[in-house]
């Protein structure tokens, strides 16, 4: 008989305020429950409409398998029950993982509204019910039990499903629909084609909410699946290859509410976005984002997620391991984000500068390297400079700071030029060492004048010491103090050094026994500064 049911449910009324309102007082953690509830009745269509126009209002109804009288009472009306502990780990169907846990889920429709009106017919039953519970009565009550109004009807073969309808709104802003639909999406990754859900305002046209939203607004430059991310990272942990994830990477800095990764465990969030205990410091972690599943944590004897889902308890001995695995692999991702980042970024600007970037880093010397670097990135990275002028910028940098063998070769004598210029633009640079020896010592036997005893011109180390030294042919002081014997004498030693030391040994062996075993490309480019130094010298010489 009607008058035999009671609708019953126990609780202390400071635990609604302290769980209901104050913990789901966001709007899209308190909708996020109730999308929850309907997946583990597995429902296929959730529906969320808005309403802001005159009477504001939320209703959130579904398909799922609904609720009976005694599942009301049971299950719904009951606070803090864990259906896990109960064995009810699965949906009606046994299909779907329940992801309520804590029992505390229908708290969070007073975070928003102070009534809340729920229709609900169980499947195949034939019987809706409908009961209204209300904020004010509830918090003010004397008892510890709140007996909810309601109604049984009968309704169609078919229906099924529950309608919840929240009124009393405290919001009094209008409602955006697109922010509640991609901040729902960022709580859950369980939208698919068997789990749809839609969002409408005012009854416009409905827009469904999936896992795209996320990330939709985001450009991405680089992204990395989780298998992707540990195939070089070394650092072990127990439940390594149980996670699964995406990290995505944008070109500009995100906004701070889109930065770290966040987790995910049985389709929900259990962490908000962060990047685990490591500095976020580092210019990286401003571009990075992404989602990881670590189901495992919801499978755990002990329960690690807190109260709100919002974060996994770090503190115990379960967490702790994996949050300095994270934070190890976090540093191996900003590593190779900015690889691939410097890889990316040159080879835009050669794109547009018509600069081989990383032949140019390459030919730098260390310490040059080093300075021009951080004003490229500089430049490209973090300036607000058009395009255009960013081009200019960087190509009047490498008109300065040319490539290193280009650079040193401004600066080399202009006989050198003469002979050598096409192995050294063709970075032969041993061939273009040797044939710039052979011109300073064919320059010098026609400057000296210097012959052998039967009148052929003296060649190699004889030369050098005939033309050259306090008692020479050649001289470019007065030769008078010990300073200007020692400069003479110089310019003999070192000039026979270079041919005894270089045009000798690579004019009797094949190049590949020298090069660059002997002489390597640093050493042609030294050994030509050294020809240059001489000829600059000869220049000066008078018989």
């Amino acid at each position: 008989m009607l008058k035999e049911k009671i609708l019953k449910m126990t609780f202390d009324p400071a635990t609604i305020e302290h769980l209901g309102v104050k913990m789901y007082s966001k709007l899209p953690n308190a909708i996020a429950e109730l999308i929850a509830n309907a997946y583990d009745v597995d429902a296929r269509n959730v529906k969320i409409f808005l309403y802001d126009k005159k009477e504001k209002k939320i209703v959130v109804e579904d398909d799922g398998f609904g609720m009976n009288f005694d599942e009301i009472n049971d299950y719904f009306l009951r606070i803090g029950r864990n259906r896990r502990k109960e064995g009810l780990e699965l949906s009606p169907s046994g299909k779907r993982k329940a992801t309520g846990k804590k029992g505390l889920g229908k708290l969070s429709f007073f975070g928003i509204g102070n009534t809340i009106e729920i229709e609900t017919v169980r499947k195949n039953s034939r019987e809706k019910i409908t009961f209204i519970i209300d904020w004010n009565e509830l918090i003010n009550i004397t008892e510890k039990d709140y007996e909810p109004k309601f109604t049984l009807k009968k309704c169609g073969a078919g229906l099924h499903g529950t309608k919840i309808i929240l009124t009393n709104i405290h919001r009094k802003t209008v409602f955006d629909k697109v922010g509640l639909a991609i901040s729902l999406s960022k709580l859950f990754n369980l939208f698919d084609n068997t789990f749809k859900v839609t969002i409408s305002r005012n009854n416009d046209s409905p827009l469904r909410i999936d896992d795209k939203l996320k990330y939709e607004n985001i450009e991405k430059q680089f992204t990395w699946t989780y298998e992707k991310m540990i195939s070089n990272f070394e650092t072990e942990y127990e439940f390594k290859d149980k996670i699964r994830g995406m990290i995505i990477s944008s070109p500009k800095p995100l906004k701070p509410d889109l930065r770290g990764i966040t987790l995910f465990a049985n389709k929900r969030l259990v962490n908000s976005p962060e990047f685990f205990g490591i500095s976020e410091s580092s210019h990286g972690f401003s571009y990075l984002t992404g989602w990881l599943v670590v189901d495992f944590v919801d499978d755990w004897k002990d329960d690690v997620i807190s109260t709100h889902r919002q974060s996994l308890n770090w503190d115990l001995p379960l967490t702790t391991p994996l949050r300095s695995y994270l934070k190890k692999l976090m540093s191996h991702l900003e590593r190779e984000w900015r690889a691939k980042r410097k890889e990316e970024r040159d080879k835009d600007i050669s794109s547009k500068t018509k600069i081989n970037m990383k032949q140019w880093f390459n030919s730098l010397p260390k310490d040059i390297r080093k300075a021009v670097e951080p004003i490229i990135a500089t430049i490209s990275e973090r300036s607000e400079l058009p395009d255009e002028e960013q081009v200019s910028t960087i190509r009047q940098l490498h008109d300065l700071v040319p490539e290193y063998p280009y650079y040193h070769w401004r600066h080399l004598h202009g006989s050198i030029h003469e002979v050598a210029e096409k192995d050294y633009k063709e970075a032969d640079y041993l061939r273009a060492a040797d044939e710039a020896i052979k011109r300073y010592i064919k320059d010098v036997q026609k400057k000296s004048g210097c012959k052998d005893k039967n009148g052929k011109p003296r060649d190699g180390n004889d030369l050098m010491f005939n033309a050259f030294g306090e008692k020479g042919i050649l001289k470019f002081t007065s030769c008078k103090t010990e300073t200007e014997i020692n400069l003479e004498n110089g310019q003999q030693h070192i000039s026979a050094g270079a041919v005894i030391g270089f045009r000798n040994p690579v004019s009797h062996e094949v190049k590949e026994t020298l090069y660059p075993k002997v002489f390597n490309d640093k050493d042609c480019l030294d050994i030509l500064s050294m020809i240059s130094y001489l000829f600059g010298k000869l220049d000066k010489t008078k018989k």
